[in-house]
């Protein structure tokens, strides 16, 4: 039935106005729902960028052999020598421990050779992806991270990846677009804050913090993180020591063990998922707030890993294991620190990075 039939039936008089009104006011309204469900160009092609994200931040997961490269290229103070690059290499794999559509956790597990085993796993880093977020942790230097409220503008269709230690801890987070062009589906931070990475901290005192630019990109056989860093001085007037560049290589491989690794996971999962939400815990409850990395028995995540372990191997029940990991957390943190003088240093480096 259409308008054309509507006018035709009441000039023949076969049925009466006041129906005929009726019928077209509910075809006028039946029009109008049909056209408001209907997705337009501009839905349509962010739905398709979303699908594509997603796809691209699942496409990370998997088992891999990987490679650890990083190369101090220049120096900026006289007489500074470059250090000896960094260089190793194992296996690893990633698994997808939740996703819920616009939250996805990647956890890594490496494995090497063992001094008494053949293979031995090693909880490694952790990516969470969270889509449009609407705050993140960002490190200010000093131990000290701070959580940020994002604005409209920073957040409209772009993804904050967030990177955790091997304890869970935070490290450092940024939010920006994947894009998808060339053949390529790449995802690249603006400069970001780090602490100093583990293979670094406990061998040199010589800078206070990384200036990274970070890149993941997916490539035929897997996918490659590549970093882009400054080695920031800042216990005088803020300058750079020396660049540095590192590229993280992800090739699909199936020639290890990798039922070393899964077996970890499924044998310690409660345990780092009660770990996990200790460090959700006191990101809630916090604005700012500093870890201690090292206590009275060593390294915050050498007494963690080696809970993990005593679980695993029941020593410990889990329970009993996680609780312990819970204190250590809270005895290793605290919300008594200054960020103020941190808060304009962040912005003077930002501004000339």
């Amino acid at each position: 039935m259409n308008a054309r039939f509507i006018l035709f039936t009441a000039r023949s008089g076969q049925v009466s106005g006041t129906f005929l009104m009726t019928v077209f006011l509910v075809l006028c309204c039946w029009g109008a729902i049909a056209l408001a469900d209907t997705p337009g160009p501009g839905a349509t092609e962010k739905d398709d960028k979303f699908r594509r994200d997603r796809e691209a931040i699942l496409a990370m997961a998997g088992n891999y052999r990987v490679t650890f490269d990083f190369r101090e290229t220049v120096s900026f103070v006289e007489g500074y020598q470059l250090k000896k690059p960094y260089e190793v290499d194992g296996y690893e794999i990633v698994r997808v421990i939740r996703d819920n559509g616009e939250f996805i956790s990647l956890q890594h597990i490496l494995v090497v050779d063992g001094i008494w085993e053949d293979q031995m796993p090693i909880k490694h880093w952790r990516q969470d992806w969270i889509y449009e977020p609407t705050q993140q942790f960002e490190y200010v230097g000093r131990n000290i991270w701070q959580i940020r409220q994002l604005d409209e503008a920073e957040r409209r269709g772009n993804w904050a990846q967030l990177v955790y230690q091997v304890d869970d801890s935070p490290r450092y987070a940024a939010v920006a677009a994947w894009t998808h062009r060339h053949g390529e589906s790449a995802w690249t931070s603006p400069p970001t804050w780090r602490p100093l990475p583990r293979r670094e901290r406990t061998k040199r005192d010589d800078y206070d913090v990384l200036i990274s630019v970070n890149r993941q990109a997916l490539t035929p056989n897997g996918w490659v993180h590549e970093q882009d860093s400054s080695k920031i001085i800042l216990r005088t007037d803020p300058k750079i020591l020396a660049r540095e560049m590192g590229v993280n290589t992800y090739t699909s491989s199936d020639a290890f063990k990798i039922q070393v690794a899964e077996d970890y996971w499924n044998e310690t999962r409660e345990f780092w998922a009660e770990v996990r939400d200790e460090w959700s815990k006191i990101q809630q409850e916090l604005e700012a707030f500093s870890v201690e990395s090292h206590g009275q028995s060593g390294k915050l995540y050498n007494q963690i890993l080696r809970l993990a372990k005593d679980a695993r191997e029941g020593n410990l029940a889990m329970k009993t294991a996680a609780r312990r990991a819970r204190i250590l957390i809270r005895d290793s943190t605290t919300n008594e620190v200054s960020v103020r003088n941190l808060r304009a240093e962040v912005q003077g480096q930002k501004a000339n990075n």
